[in-house]
């Protein structure tokens, strides 16, 4: 497991950073600032690396900075390698991105102080991930001041032992791997006597913290570089949804099994409104969505109509899937995907493009 951590650990993504025109006071311009950007990072981090590359052709004024692609404005608290997963189909080497010092779109974006910003986000998002996976988040809340900080630390440093070693008291454990259960469930059965009946059915029960983001394409393609770009997150559908995974003896819970449960509304059978009932549903009960919210209010659950119906003749198409950087193949234990590709805030982050039916849009 400590291999594929390392992996996850080591991702960067090669960001080439431009100065926003409007803000260039001295001729010629700046040259773009050349940034290793760590996977598992948030771009205000880059601050103290970009910042040299720019100070002295900057307007007057106070710095709030803030990054685009492509005229989108770039949420600041969702790791740069989900957004890079997210918003280049087909990837972009190095990652063209324009930052701004001035000029902060507070209508679009929530306010952003810098690291500590950042810092508060992360805290909050290891919280509801330990409530999820534990049922409470007493282990973040009885961290002391100085574990919280070393935690952080190796965050921003990309420093994976000393992440592992400030992290052993959160507890958040493992999710049982599938196929050790199908070679010890193998095992047990060539043991039993034959003529035995094996009469119950063990199941086993986990949750893992996941943030799906999606992304409905109506347009067909078949290369990634012809996917239309995303201009604005108004197209992006955001879930932040526990996954619980259940197990049968002998069957293998899978990434695909997990998308077809988190998206119920696309993938789930026909469900009608009962009488008096709203024509939208949230994601989460209201104890899950006051102890499980992101920093952004409105974004904590995503709500669907309930009339999205799937059938045989009109199934949803998943057209990419991407996890760390990677596209697994849907028939992957999602234990094991949860075990190794998790974020450090322990949330598993998945970018899924899927082509639906214009009558199912989210």
């Amino acid at each position: 497991m400590k291999e594929a951590q390392e992996f996850v650990w080591m991702g960067a993504i090669p960001l080439q950073i431009h100065l926003h025109e409007s803000e260039v006071t001295t001729v010629p311009p700046p040259p773009p600032a050349l940034i290793l950007a760590p996977r598992i990072g948030y771009l205000p981090l880059l601050l103290p690396l970009i910042k040299p590359y720019f100070s002295s052709t900057l307007p007057p004024g106070v710095d709030t900075v803030w990054f685009e692609y492509k005229g989108l404005p770039l949420k600041w608290y969702i790791p740069t390698g989900v957004l890079f997963d997210l918003l280049c189909a087909e990837p972009e080497r190095p990652w063209n991105l324009t930052i701004h010092f001035r000029g902060y779109p507070s209508h679009l974006l929530i306010p952003c102080e810098g690291e500590d910003s950042v810092k508060w986000n992360f805290i909050n998002s290891l919280k509801e991930a330990d409530y999820i996976i534990n049922g409470n988040c007493k282990n973040v809340m009885h961290m002391s001041q100085s574990d919280q900080l070393e935690l952080w630390n190796s965050v921003v440093n990309a420093n994976l032992e000393a992440f592992i070693r400030s992290s052993s008291k959160l507890k958040s454990g493992t999710i049982e791997d599938d196929y050790a259960s199908k070679s010890s469930s193998s095992s047990q059965k060539s043991q039993k006597m034959i003529g035995e009946a094996d009469t119950s059915v063990q199941t086993k029960t986990g949750k893992v913290p996941v943030r799906l983001y999606v992304w409905n394409v109506s347009a067909d393609f078949g290369d990634m570089e012809d996917a239309p770009p995303i201009d604005s997150w108004d197209r992006i559908s955001y879930v932040n949804r526990p996954l619980e995974i259940h197990r049968e003896e002998g069957k293998c819970f899978t990434l695909h099994d997990a998308i077809k449960t988190l998206l119920p509304e696309l993938f789930g059978k026909k469900r009608k409104p009962s009488e008096g009932e709203n024509d939208e549903q949230s994601f989460g009960s209201e104890e899950e969505t006051k102890n499980n919210r992101m920093t952004e209010e409105g974004e904590g659950n995503l709500s669907l109509p309930l009339e999205t119906v799937s059938t045989a003749d009109d199934d949803p198409e998943i057209k990419l899937l991407r996890i760390q950087g990677i596209e697994p193949k849907l028939e992957t234990p999602i234990s094991w995907v949860a075990n190794h590709l998790r974020h450090p805030e322990n949330f598993l982050h998945v970018c899924v493009y899927v082509k639906i039916p214009s009558a199912k849009s989210l």
